[in-house]
């Protein structure tokens, strides 16, 4: 029927009763009549797969629907007041009981497995966060990002992969989001459009809202690790090698003052804590963040943290603030969680001052831009020294620094170990002891390298064997 729109080609002629054109017709149907039959099971298949999918997400769709409703009713006949003394299992009754009541008078059958679901969702929406709390729970998962109330991405093994939870709605995730800061004393609106804070476990969380997040209100959350991860560990999952972990367990002992550098969520933090365990037990180490992240091992630690002005602009206490007074506490060693501003100046004073083996984190690239933005720090913290002075005070603060790094495959490498060993006219002369070293990628994207040493040895040598560390020649030596 659509011959007319057929495209002509040259020489062709139109077939008549006496050609065999017609003839040849059923034979090219019966060659594509093995691939017609293996498609079928691939199309059904899919078929299948879309309608089970559909099915689904109106079974979702039902039980949302059910949920803000059975929500509204539980507001209503809920005691609130007598919610913070009950115990979880009397509170879950409780819920159960009213979700059943209230499913009997809407007239609506569900199974068992989604009544227990039910249940469990209100029961987070009443005492958790709503939708974050199974993505809280699941140990697998280390990052949560919300982009607005429809799209929650997660982070598991360093990939990051689009989740099935979602928010009812832009209010639905506003509440969460104020149900958080408000437990620790905070506040976000249109005035204040973003924040940071913690959760109850540990967890970091920021958030901006709108009108500043333009497609919905966007939320972080770094979750906190409940177990500790030791140098072993660390070995273990190929962060880097023995020979590393002796290295740097000499220089901890022996209190150099380390400055661990790297990107976002290159594990600048988990290197520090693990660097933290070689701090001696009678030592008394004082910890200064932003948000408390840090979990020290030792015996005597005070940790400290910073906070933002309240609604009138008032009462803020900076993270150079607690510094200025951790100087006065009779620290051993300070450390300060993340070094981005002024106190920059009291963290030099302090290492350069008798508070040997104090550490920090810096946002860095590598450890020649770390020591650049150390300076830019300084400069921007309004104190007019000329560039050689501030070079110097940071060539005799630092005396290490270690470099972390996530690769493109999300595994996390210490990918350079440099130690500054002081100036050479107006640079900061510096020395690569251990690095990284790239050979590759797999065709399944991982990253194929080795660690290996840069065959110097280390300018702190002398200092080690003076505090009872021996370290052999061999492990700086570089593999062929």
């Amino acid at each position: 029927m659509f011959s007319r729109f057929k495209k002509d080609t040259p020489g062709a002629r139109p077939a008549t009763q006496g050609t065999s054109a017609p003839a040849a017709a059923p034979a090219d149907k019966a060659a594509f009549a093995p691939r017609a039959q293996a498609q079928a099971p691939v199309q059904q298949r899919a078929a299948a797969e879309a309608i089970a999918a559909d099915k689904e997400k109106k079974r979702k769709e039902r039980l949302t629907e059910l949920k803000v409703e059975i929500h509204k009713r539980l507001l209503e006949d809920l005691n609130l007041s007598a919610i913070e003394t009950a115990t979880e299992q009397s509170l879950r009754g409780e819920i159960a009981a009213l979700a059943t009541e209230a499913l009997d008078d809407m007239s609506v059958a569900l199974n068992k497995e989604d009544r227990l679901a039910l249940t469990q969702e209100l029961y987070d929406e009443v005492m958790g966060l709503g939708p974050l709390e199974p993505l809280l729970k699941d140990e697998t998962i280390n990052d949560i990002l919300v982009n607005g109330p429809k799209r929650i991405f997660i982070e598991r093994a360093g990939k990051l992969e689009l989740s099935d939870v979602t928010f009812r709605d832009e209010r639905h995730l506003l509440r969460i989001i104020d149900k958080i800061v408000s437990a620790v004393g905070r506040r976000v609106d249109e005035s204040n459009p973003y924040c940071d804070a913690r959760l109850t476990d540990g967890s970091r969380f920021n958030c901006m809202i709108p009108p500043i997040a333009v497609d919905g209100s966007l939320v972080s959350i770094r979750k906190f690790k409940k177990d500790k991860l030791r140098i072993e560990d660390l070995v273990r999952f190929g962060a880097f090698t023995e020979e590393m972990a002796a290295y740097l367990q000499a220089a901890v002992s022996c209190r150099l003052n380390i400055v661990v550098s790297g990107g976002t969520g290159s594990g600048k933090t988990t290197t520090l804590n693990a660097l933290s365990s070689f701090i001696d037990n009678h030592e008394r180490v004082l910890t200064i963040e932003d948000t408390a992240e840090l979990q020290l091992q030792q015996v005597h630690v005070g940790r400290m943290e910073s906070r933002p002005a309240n609604v009138e602009g008032k009462g803020a206490v900076s993270q150079r603030d607690c510094l200025r007074n951790a100087l006065r506490m009779r620290p051993d060693r300070i450390i300060v969680g993340e070094t981005r501003g002024e106190e920059v100046i009291d963290m030099l004073q302090a290492m350069n001052t008798g508070h040997d083996g104090s550490m920090t984190t810096i946002h860095a690239n590598n450890p020649r831009d770390a020591i650049s933005r150390l300076e830019n720090m300084v400069a921007m913290a309004g104190i007019e020294m000329p560039l050689k002075a501030v070079r110097s005070q940071i060539a005799s603060a630092v005396n290490l620094m270690v470099q972390a790094s996530r690769l493109q495959d999300g595994t996390r490498r210490m990918t350079s170990v440099t130690e500054i060993t002081g100036m050479e006219g107006e640079v900061i002369s510096m020395q690569e002891v251990f690095r990284f070293e790239r050979m590759g990628v797999e065709p399944s994207g991982k990253i194929i390298g080795r660690f290996n040493a840069t065959g110097i040895r280390s300018a702190y040598s002398d200092r080690f064997r003076q505090w009872g560390f021996d370290l052999p020649a061999s492990i700086y030596e570089p593999i062929g």
